[in-house]
Parts: structure tokens; sequence; C-alpha cells
């Protein structure tokens, strides 16, 4: 059986309540504080242990599993030195990731230099996704890698219908790499499919590239 994942959510607005609550349902140990007593009791259901406390102290913070846990996830609301001042003391107490809702642009240039693994903009990267799938109704899935690469699963252009993954050649035209294509009917998934896999209609094929020719893919027809 898999080890139980754990994680400290200090703050537990809208952003760390989500969190809170998703991992809990997740099968996660979720581990809340925060300094109002009424966030604090809506969300006990959903937590291993609920803390009334402030998140930006260290004496506070050193009485828990900073050490141990997963990860420890920040979401101070607006209040950008809060959220810095626990940073801090988490990367101080060893914790193995950070990872940091953000509030402006410097505020995350300042995170990271504190060591961040991750700061997210959530209302930046919903608004991006939504823009996305109302450019590009094809696309079903997208999932940044690295910083250059990405994968992407697509429903299959029309002009592709029927022709074989050699004919097609993706590899030549726009730089990436088909990894798989799965039928939407019957969930069936081809892996690593050869150059005489043909594509149908009712597909969707994952594909693996650089985001610059992934943009160039998105607009096949």
């Amino acid at each position: 059986m898999a080890e139980q994942k754990q994680f400290i959510v200090l703050g537990l607005g809208t952003f760390g309540a989500a969190l809170a609550r998703k991992l809990s349902a997740n099968g996660c140990r979720v581990t809340g504080v925060d300094a109002s007593e009424q966030k604090v009791e809506e969300l006990k259901e959903h937590l291993y242990a609920a803390i009334i406390g402030d998140a930006t102290d260290y004496e506070t913070l050193k009485q828990l599993p900073v050490q141990a846990v997963n990860a420890v996830l920040i979401g101070m609301g607006e209040d950008i030195t809060k959220s810095l001042l626990a940073t801090l003391h988490a990367k101080e107490l060893g914790a193995r990731r950070i990872l940091v809702k953000g509030v402006t642009e410097d505020h995350g240039k300042i995170l990271k230099k504190l060591g961040v693994e991750r700061v997210v903009f959530p209302e930046i990267e919903i608004a991006e996704e939504l823009a996305d799938s109302l450019t590009w109704p094809n696309i079903i899935e997208f999932l940044h890698i690295d910083p250059e690469y990405s994968f992407m699963e697509l429903s299959v252009p029309e002009s592709l219908i029927s022709k074989t993954l050699q004919e097609v050649n993706l590899r030549r035209r726009f730089g990436v790499w088909v990894i798989g294509v799965k039928d939407a009917m019957t969930a069936e998934l081809t892996m690593f499919p050869d150059g005489q896999f043909v594509f149908g209609a009712d597909q969707m094929v994952l594909v693996v590239g650089r985001h610059k020719d992934l943009d160039r893919l998105r607009e096949l027809t």
C-alpha cells in the first residue's frame, strides 16, 4: 500500500481551503493553520490537524512536522509580507518542498529567490487555460513537463483522419512525438503507434514536444 502523503497548508482562505479539501478528498493527510477560528472550524472535517494560530510565527511553525511532510503550501491572501514571512520560516525549518500563492510579479521573484519550488497565480492560470480552451476547443489536456517541453492531448484533426502516422509525419512537420492514441468511444489506448497506424474519427492523440512546436500543432484542422 502506498504511503499516505502529508501536507501543511498555511492560510485557509479561498485558495488554501480549496487545496485542503481536494488534498483530503485525494486521501492525503492535511494539517491546516489559520489565525481565524471560523476558517479552521469550517474545514476541520477535512483536516488531520486543525490549528488556530499565526502561520507567520516561527515558534508556531516550529511545532509542526515541516521537515516530514511532502510539501508546505502557502496561501496568505493578498498580504505579501505574511506570505514572505511564512515562506522564510518554512524554509529555515527545513521544508522539502514549498509552493506559494503569488500576489504580484515582484512577489513571485522574491519567493523564487527564497527557494520556492513553484509560485502559483490561480486567477492568471485559470484565465489562460480558459482562453486556450476557447481558442483551441480540440485541445483536451495540456501538461507542462519543464520550461521547454509539454504533453498535449488533442482530438484528431479532421485533416489527419484516414491517414497513417507515416503519411502525416508530425515529427517532421511540427517537431512533436506521438506517444499514444486513444479511442474516445471504447477508451482503447494504443501506445507508441507505428508508422502504419491509421488515424480515425473520435480519437484523441497524445503528443510531446517543445511549446513553440505544440503551438503550431494547435492550429492544425
